[in-house]
């Protein structure tokens, strides 16, 4: 399926913010993978030893998934983990002491250590 201008949702204030930082390294990711099929997925599953843990991959559109778009670059999410991450701001440090993506969730109650967890 390709994608077009007319797939995006039309969000006037998008649920999930991306930082410049990880937009520039989303859009060098896509770059890599020269599949333009295939878009960033940000979900949350069972896991983690908070309860929920997040993750990220590249993967095709799927009938329930939401397309959403912050700093020029377009992902996709489904449902379940929209409701989970609404109001979150993804983010990516490769400095120093990077720790590569980090989801902000202003839902999140506790968080573990590792910033891939929470409850």
């Amino acid at each position: 399926m390709q994608l077009t201008n007319s797939t995006f949702l039309n969000i006037p204030n998008t649920m999930i913010s991306l930082t410049e930082s990880a937009a520039r390294k989303i859009e060098a990711l896509q770059k890599e993978s020269a599949d333009d099929s295939k878009r960033l997925r940000i979900f949350v599953e069972a896991g983690g030893c908070s309860g929920l843990e997040y993750g990220m991959s590249f993967d095709v559109k799927k009938d329930q998934d939401d397309i959403l778009k912050s700093q020029g670059v377009s992902f996709l999410m489904d449902p379940a983990s929209l409701a989970y991450l609404d109001g979150s701001i993804v983010d990516f440090d490769d400095g120093l002491q990077g720790k590569g993506f980090e989801i902000k969730n202003p839902n999140a109650k506790t968080t573990c250590g590792c910033g891939k967890s929470f409850s």
